[in-house]
């Protein structure tokens, strides 16, 4: 893996070399190479959808994977949080549901001047059926930010259901405009005349345009399964020459009912997410009570073991999720913890127009 400056912007090219990274790393930053990865790294996806879904299949039974920074934002309470990374979901609440989510990354994590570098997540979701249109609208607002780079974007798009046998289906199409900007005043070169950083000051940032879509298939009480991707075009800005990542997800979740106790239901589900460089596979179960409290556990591949709490009182669902890092990580930070607040109102309307009658017109 090789960080050089190409016409003045940053490059990681991935090769099977050692690691060389520019003097303006200093032994601290390089230790935590892993964010430097997500941060920098920009490779052309090479895979159309449908290699990609063979490609997870097998690294699945494989039973192991070699898994490398990815570009996406990690969300533990990704079983509600569809509308995050599939705009064939909007609707599917059956009524106006919004979503908000803020995610702190490795709680304690800082650079060696103790400024915070952490990842950050700020997320906002609002969905909702319309029948006029046959299908569903939704939007997102998500602020990302890694160290002193910052992503602030903004998704629009629409879902056309349909029904297909005890369940319905549904495509959704989404623009997405992205605003990508890097701080270079904070970094801190050990060499005045780093190549790299001379003549870079102040923030710099790009407004970017990209297409997401996705597939959902539900049936209401039983399961459902959804195959998305985001960053099609993999647009390029012109000033920064930050560069997104296609990237594929493929999630899906199921409800049983415990035999001979009415009132449990478990509720397993999963997320796998790939981008043409990175694997990420996330596994979890929850244990629901009378549809109302649940608690239980996940596992990110090679990064985290979750523990996530919850309760949905009156239409009013409030999640917590705290990860335990698992990764070389572990020994510098104190966790992730990841807070959910959601509200879905209910439009559905009664078939019938109720009628009264006054006895002096019968």
């Amino acid at each position: 893996m090789v960080l050089r400056s190409a016409n003045g912007y940053f490059q990681m090219v991935i090769t099977k070399k050692a690691v060389i990274l520019s003097r303006f790393l200093n032994e601290y930053i390089i230790r935590y190479l892993p964010i430097l990865t997500l941060l920098l790294n920009r490779r052309n996806a090479a895979y159309s959808g449908v290699k990609v879904i063979f490609i997870l299949l097998f690294l699945l039974f494989q039973g192991s994977v070699v898994v490398f920074a990815q570009q996406t934002s990690l969300i533990t309470q990704y079983m509600f949080s569809n509308m995050a990374f599939n705009p064939a979901f909007a609707g599917s609440g059956g009524g106006i549901c919004a979503t908000g989510l803020v995610r702190q990354q490795w709680i304690g994590f800082q650079d060696a001047d103790g400024s915070k570098i952490a990842p950050q997540l700020y997320m906002l979701t609002v969905d909702s059926p319309v029948k006029v249109l046959h299908g569903g609208v939704g939007g997102s607002i998500f602020q990302d930010q890694l160290g002193f780079f910052k992503n602030i974007a903004v998704k629009l798009g629409y879902a056309y259901r349909m029904d297909a046998g005890p369940g319905d289906f549904s495509i959704g199409l989404q623009v997405a405009l992205q605003n990508g900007s890097y701080d270079f005043s904070k970094f801190k070169p050990t060499d005045e005349n780093d190549p790299l950083l001379s003549g870079q000051t102040g923030k710099s940032g790009d407004m970017i345009f990209d297409i997401n879509a996705g597939l959902f298939f539900k049936v209401p009480d039983k399961y459902y399964i959804g195959l998305s991707g985001e960053n099609l075009l993999q647009s390029k800005g012109s000033t920064t020459h930050y560069q997104l990542r296609r990237t594929f997800y493929l999630a899906g979740g199921y409800q049983w009912d415990i035999p001979n106790h009415p009132a449990f239901e478990l509720r397993p589900s999963l997320l796998f997410m790939y981008d043409g460089g990175a694997f990420q596979a996330n596994i979890s179960a929850l244990l629901m009570y009378n549809n109302k409290f649940y608690g239980g556990l996940g596992y990110r591949l090679q990064d985290a073991v979750s523990v996530l709490a919850g309760l949905n009182i009156k239409g009013i669902h409030v999640g917590l999720a705290y990860d335990i890092s698992t990764s070389a990580l572990s020994k510098y930070n104190s966790g992730s913890l990841e807070v959910m607040v959601s509200y879905c109102f209910k439009i559905d309307r009664d078939k019938y127009r109720k009628t009264y009658r006054n006895t002096r017109f019968l």
